[in-house]
């Protein structure tokens, strides 16, 4: 009888649809494909794989995904689904114009929190002046909860790849951004040419010359471990894996004032006795922005629909 073939071991670096590109420890990357119907790894997993049969091609099967460190999740209308792992860092990356959108800030920040990971919020464009001296306004109160941000003049040539560089540095890093904040201006001074292995991604994967892989993971420094994991569609991402009870412990204005609420259970949003309510309004970091308590109450009802799979 003969042994059955030995499993290798990989990176999961882009995906699309149920199809991964699987890379060795020495680089060499080849498309793989789930055992069975179901594809579950995602860009950032650690897989054990198979090479294809002699005379079967180069493609490979997954057979085994190791454990997980974290692991992020987008939505649609229809469902959530899980799309990057084991990151470290995930970068939010805003601009003064055009306007971003404070709630799509605050459901980035509440995943990483949920998943223990460190963010850190990026506004682009700060050669603009008076609009980016307004939404930095507008970001008092992260800055109130400790949240740490740079400000950032990509197309300008000022403050940019360099200090981003070192944040990034040893780390996975999930970059999130939505359309004009300038996280492809970003990308591709970190990484130079970073578009043609997306190209190149995308046409192993037969996605058409025109379509980028749904999620890519680049190495800005494959030496020393640091690497950018890059997915559209910042207005995607997803919840609905949350506890909508739980909420409040992953937004640190809220989670501050749980202390002083009458009932263990309270909801903070119409319990007499409840802390947090009585937190609500003004300015400083002792007072809970009401955009941001309005935030809490939209995704509080949201997330007591249920979960979408």
């Amino acid at each position: 009888m003969s042994a059955r073939p030995a499993l290798a071991s990989g990176l999961v670096v882009a995906t699309h649809g149920r199809h991964c590109v699987v890379e060795s420890p020495d680089g060499t990357r080849r498309i793989c494909h789930p055992r069975g119907k179901k594809s579950t790894a995602v860009v950032g997993d650690h897989v054990l794989w198979l090479a294809a049969a002699q005379g079967q091609g180069d493609d490979g099967t997954i057979e085994k995904l190791q454990p997980r460190r974290n692991l992020f999740y987008r939505q649609d209308e229809i469902r959530t689904k899980s799309f990057a792992a084991n990151l470290d860092l995930v970068l939010i990356l805003i601009a003064a114009e055009p306007e971003f959108s404070e709630t799509q800030l605050s459901r980035a920040l509440i995943a990483a929190e949920a998943e223990g990971i460190k963010p850190l919020i990026a506004l682009n464009k700060s050669d603009l002046g008076e609009p980016f001296t307004r939404a930095w306004g507008w970001l008092a109160p992260y800055r109130d909860m400790g949240y740490q941000m740079l400000a950032l003049s990509l197309k300008s040539g000022g403050v940019g790849p360099a200090e981003i560089a070192e944040q990034l540095a040893g780390r996975t890093t999930l970059v999130l951004g939505p359309s004009g904040a300038g996280k492809s201006t970003l990308i591709n001074q970190l990484i130079p040419g970073a578009l043609v292995v997306t190209g190149e991604l995308s046409q192993a994967l037969n996605t058409g010359k025109h379509t980028t892989t749904s999620t890519t993971l680049y190495w800005v420094d494959k030496a020393a471990n640091t690497a950018i994991i890059d997915s559209p569609g910042f207005q995607e991402f997803g919840l609905h894996h949350i506890d909508a009870r739980h909420l409040a412990d992953f937004m640190p204005d809220i989670k501050r004032h749980i202390t002083g609420c009458k009932f263990y259970n309270c909801t903070h949003l119409h319990e007499p006795g409840c802390g947090v309510m009585a937190a609500v309004g003004g300015d400083g970091p002792e007072r809970i922005n009401t955009r941001r308590y309005k935030i809490y109450g939209d995704l509080f009802a949201e997330l007591s629909e249920g979960p979408r799979y």
